[in-house]
């Protein structure tokens, strides 16, 4: 899981540099990286343009199919209820994360969106992977937009 997330923190480098929020992902399929990606919502002016999201549609575009089954993701930090939805809507298996998102009002919500039994399928979660690496991206980043 470490070497996936480490790649995953050179995505968000990569957003760094453009002055985009440190977040970075990628998409795994059978121990291999299918897709890269980082945030450009800055640099697009596009809100939907987070790392998961890009993420998961160059996988898409790459297999040629909407569904991602037995694929994992792994993200720089814990994905927003958008991302989630993807996620689940993507029918990845696994979702790894470094840094948890400290910032949102409920905590539960991740997992509530991910293994809702409404759903007709069930995201694995495991987060901390690499947390303090994934944090201090972060938190560098908003020190110096203060």
């Amino acid at each position: 899981m470490q070497k996936f997330m480490e790649i995953a923190i050179k995505q968000a480098q990569k957003a760094e540099k453009l002055n985009e929020v440190p977040i970075g992902a990628i998409v795994v399929l059978n121990g291999k990286v299918l897709a890269k990606a980082y945030n450009k919502r800055n640099s697009t002016k596009i809100a939907t343009h987070h790392a998961e999201i890009l993420a998961i549609e160059k996988a898409c575009k790459k297999l040629g199919d909407w569904r991602l089954e037995n694929a994992e993701i792994y993200v720089t930090l814990e994905p927003c209820p958008m991302c989630a939805g993807a996620i689940a809507n993507a029918r990845i298996k696994k979702l790894v994360f470094g840094a948890f998102d400290t910032s949102g009002s409920n905590s539960n919500l991740l997992t509530e969106i991910l293994t809702d039994t409404r759903l007709n399928h069930k995201v694995e979660v495991v987060g901390g992977v690499l947390e303090a690496d994934c944090k201090k991206l972060l938190t560098n980043f908003f020190k110096k937009q203060r």
